[in-house]
């Protein structure tokens, strides 16, 4: 007869049940933890947009003024390991209005960090971005600060696929090598 004891008089047994039990444990408290970056593919609701994100994003719609025109800007965006991951995408209604929208949102984005919003036509922010399905993608690349002072690196890709615009974005302290490609490598238009 085997007996299971962790004290007291050895158990007939024991020395193959010790390895037993620490694997064991081993496995429950792995189990029990969470990865910081748990990616899984996000569809956009209402646009074509297919992203990777390290948390169950959360998701918004506001107003915004977008070339003199209030526009639905939809966005998903979640904090996983001291980042924020973020999708965002609006309906302009007509393919035209595009690169100006996407012109005034590139400034927004400097603007939201503290930096002046004429640094997105300077090509020291600019990056060579591209996302599947796109046929242009801009890249921006800035470090500025947050409304209570803290550093804050922004990476950002904007691009459009007919009447409707989008952006992926990644901010931090620091952005890590892994977390900016795996993001932006997700990002398509199928």
């Amino acid at each position: 007869m085997l007996h299971f004891s962790l004290a007291g008089a050895p158990c007939a047994g024991r020395s193959h049940f010790r390895p037993l039990l620490l694997l064991l444990l081993f496995a429950a408290a792995a189990s029990a933890c969470s990865p910081t970056f748990n990616w899984r593919e996000v569809r956009a609701e209402g646009a074509p947009l297919l992203a990777l994100m390290p948390c169950k994003p959360e998701s918004a719609v506001r107003s915004v003024p977008l070339g003199g025109t209030p526009t639905a800007l939809h966005m998903q965006s979640c904090d996983a390991g001291g980042l924020t991951f973020a999708v965002a995408w609006a309906e302009l209604g007509d393919a035209a209005r595009a690169p100006e929208a996407l012109a005034q949102w590139r400034a927004a984005a400097l603007a939201a960090i503290r930096l002046d919003a004429s640094l997105a036509l300077d090509p020291k922010t600019q990056w060579p971005a591209k996302v599947h399905g796109a046929a242009v993608a801009n890249g921006l690349a800035a470090q500025g600060s947050t409304h209570d002072n803290r550093p804050v690196q922004m990476r950002a890709v904007y691009f459009s696929r007919g009447s409707q615009i989008f952006q992926g974005a990644l901010y931090g302290a620091q952005l890590p090598e892994a977390e900016v490609t795996t993001f932006f490598d997700g990002l398509r238009l199928p």
